[in-house]
């Protein structure tokens, strides 16, 4: 039997390395974004900065690991064998839900997710050793007040970050404005010493807050000398922060860096008992049941957990590389990053999120308030404002999402709201306070126009509701597979073993299709960064012309499904087709959208003369899946319910003209994405000679459902119908010829 726990502890210590990465995956957004998001420097370097941090973090801490040891059960009270279902179960859910959500590109808490894993875990044998003595109370086994503190912290984190975070960068913005290099003459020096202050005592309090030199005396004489050690911090650093620009060195550079390297060892020191804490609190249950020959697992008590950890450096070590490999070579990593930084974009870009009726309400509401209150104020202040918020004066690093002023405003708060947090004993997650303040930030920058701002509010909405859905998730998952392992025993547990690893190469596979999927738009990145309009038309031609290149084989290959599912009663091909319709109609919408952001790129004289054009062409393309989706629709649903098949003397009537059909589509996606309009009166009259032969056939079948028995009256109708929808495709195709040759000359 010790080797059945044997191989648990190892593959504990397996998931870990694994939780390891994906982890540091998801909560690289907390220390990342603002950096990345307004290019500080270069991503090498910010990598380097990030990871040097993480892993003086790791190695200086001692891990936190007593929350996983008693912080959320009583380990006195639940025995070995317990216990170790408990972890294997805890581990294995964590490792399969961070995955899932680097997957999705969301950010989550990983104190969360552990919290709860405990919690379900725990609650689970808990109530089983309850049914079995009913003397126990739930109180007595499960420390209730932990989980009650993460709940609160999860809204006391968004809240109080994004009511900051709106706050500090309005003032900030209205110090410095968009053109801040103007204005750093009196107001840098000031700036960069509460900056440098800010982030030095963060270090302090949070980075080396759990480090082991960190000694109680050491902790009483700094609660001691706050205010002194915090004035001579900022006196220091103003007057160094003043020499440096002097100097002509960028202090905003510097400070995103530096709260970077702060943020990442803080991370570091605090965190790493979300992905290595289960597993040392196996491992030391491991111990102490080897220590004790012939004691027996299913009645072996585990008080000895209530002892203080002592993580050997070596594994701190070890968890520190691990990290610090996972951050420089994650894919998943870099697409939770991107998450952050495109909902905090200063200018509308590739909008990641749609639109939801609860973010369109409430962006209406907060529009008709804002309305409201501008309305009352003065002419001179409204002036003045909206002089400090000019962006036409906005200065971008190439690239960048946003600037430095933004990015130093994220770190600063970010790491002054964690302290404060700690200093009044809330449990504030960096997760939920780093994504927070950034929102913020970017609403007060004016980020979040009329055009944007649905899709960011959806954006945070969803991210929001995912941490939420982390904690229900994480309890009940860890409750049911708790329940399997413990009532499965070795072979549920061998089971669940098994479940994981294929889950884990499952969801690998299928993130890197999905990746292998994703193109990127180099294109409308060019296109939303360059500000001449003379360099913004040729990017804005040629990005449409893909897109209707894109959208117009697409409409061939599918009509061609959805002719040959009809004749070869394929439903398969049809449901295939009727689900690929609304994906590629999306697609095509997103695309849709950034068009028009680029026709404010470019001169507003030929934005007029294109706009008519391009509106049209939008038209044709927006009708076309309407008329595939009328054609779809009612012949899946005649195949599907085995319906009377296409008779042999349609099929024959209708197979000339499907040929002619395809051709011709085909034919202008040619010619759009060549670019050469030539045929296009050509192309044009073929297109009014088979709407002709359509009508004709049209008129046919009416004559001959006057005629027809009732039993083939549903496929006459049905026949009809795809003759009348392909007669509304050429319509819009000859519309779109038009359109795309005056919008492109």
């Amino acid at each position: 039997m010790e080797f059945v726990y044997l191989g648990i502890v190892i593959f504990l210590f397996a998931l870990s390395i694994f939780d390891l990465s994906v982890g540091v995956s998801n909560d690289a957004v907390n220390f990342l974004s603002s950096a990345i998001g307004s290019k500080a420097a270069r991503f090498k370097l910010i990598l380097a900065v990030a990871a040097i941090g993480v892993f003086v973090g790791a190695t200086t801490s001692n891990g936190m690991m007593d929350i996983a040891r008693h912080g959320i059960f009583r380990p006195e009270c639940f025995t070995f064998e317990q216990l170790m279902c408990i972890f294997l179960a805890v581990v294995a859910s964590d490792v399969i839900l961070l995955d899932m959500f680097n997957m999705l590109g969301m950010p989550t808490s990983t104190t969360v997710s552990m919290v709860f894993e405990l919690l379900g875990g725990s609650t689970a044998l808990a109530f089983v050793k309850m049914m079995h003595d009913h003397s126990l109370t739930y109180a007595q086994l499960i420390n209730t007040d932990k989980a009650l503190s993460v709940i609160m912290a999860i809204f006391i984190s968004v809240a109080i970050a994004f009511i900051f975070g709106l706050i500090v960068q309005w003032i900030a913005r209205c110090i410095f404005t968009f053109h801040y290099t103007k204005h750093l003459k009196y107001t840098i020096a000031v700036f960069g010493g509460l900056a440098f202050t800010s982030i030095s005592y963060f270090l302090m309090v949070k980075g080396f807050g759990t480090a082991s030199f960190m000694t109680p005396a050491i902790k009483a004489w700094i609660a001691s000398n706050t205010s002194t050690i915090l004035i001579s911090f900022l006196i220091g650093f103003t007057i160094l922060t003043q020499i440096l620009h002097l100097l002509k060195v960028n202090i905003f550079k510097i400070t995103v860096l530096f709260g970077t390297f702060s943020l990442a060892m803080a991370f570091a020191g605090n965190d790493l008992v979300n992905f290595i804490g289960v597993t040392l609190a196996g491992f030391s249950s491991y111990q102490d049941f080897m220590a004790h020959p012939g004691a027996d697992p299913t009645t072996y008590l585990m008080g000895s957990l209530n002892d203080e950890a002592k993580t050997p450096l070596i594994f701190l070590v070890m968890a520190g590389v691990i990290m610090i490999t996972a951050l420089t070579f994650s894919k998943k990593a870099h697409n939770v990053i991107k998450t952050s930084v495109d909902l905090s974009r200063q200018t509308a870009g590739d909008e990641m999120f749609g639109s939801s009726r609860f973010a369109r309400r409430l962006v209406r509401g907060v529009m008709n308030s804002t309305e409201y209150v501008i309305a009352h104020v003065p002419e001179n202040v409204k002036t003045w404002v909206n002089s400090r918020f000019n962006q036409d004066e906005t200065i971008l690093e190439k690239g960048a999402a946003f600037d430095l002023v933004r990015a130093s405003v994220n770190l600063v708060l970010s790491g002054l709201l964690i302290v404060v947090g700690t200093s009044l004993k809330l449990p504030l997650s960096t997760t939920y306070v780093a994504f927070m303040v950034g929102m913020g930030s970017s609403l007060a920058d004016r980020a979040w126009g009329r055009e944007s701002a649905v899709f960011r509010v959806t954006g945070v909405i969803s991210v929001i509701g995912g941490w939420f859905m982390t904690a229900g998730a994480a309890f009940f998952l860890c409750f049911i597979v708790t329940m399997i392992v413990y009532y499965g025993g070795i072979v549920a547990m061998i089971l669940l073993m098994a479940t994981v690893v294929l889950i884990l190469w499952n969801n690998s596979r299928s993130y890197k299709k999905k990746m292998s999927s994703v193109k990127k738009d180099e294109i409308f990145t060019e296109l939303v960064e360059t500000q001449d309009p003379k360099v913004a038309w040729p990017l804005l031609s040629k990005h449409f012309l893909n897109t209707q290149t894109e959208v117009v084989r697409f409409v061939a290959d599918t009509y061609v499904l959805i002719t040959d599912g009809l004749v070869e009663e394929d439903v398969k091909k049809l449901r295939r087709v009727f689900n690929d319709l609304d994906t590629q109609k999306k697609h095509w919408k997103v695309q849709r959208r950034k068009e028009i952001i680029g026709l404010r790129k470019i001169d507003p004289l030929v934005a007029v003369e294109k706009n008519t054009w391009f509106y049209l062409a939008c038209n044709s393309c927006e009708q076309s899946f309407y008329c595939l989706k009328r054609m779809c629709e009612p012949i899946f649903e005649h195949v599907d319910n085995n319906f009377n098949p296409l008779n042999e003397e349609y099929e024959k009537e209708f197979a000339p003209i499907k040929s002619d059909i395809i051709t011709f589509i085909r034919d202008i996606a040619q010619m759009i994405e060549s670019n050469e309009y030539s045929r296009a009166i050509e192309l044009r009259e073929k297109g009014n000679e088979m709407k002709a032969t359509l009508s004709n056939l049209r008129k046919e079948q009416q004559q001959r459902i006057a005629k027809s028995t009732a039993t083939s009256l549903k496929v006459d109708f049905l026949y009809l119908s795809m003759l009348q929808e392909s007669q509304e495709l050429i319509g819009h195709f000859r519309h779109l010829v038009r359109a795309c040759r005056k919008f492109q000359h």
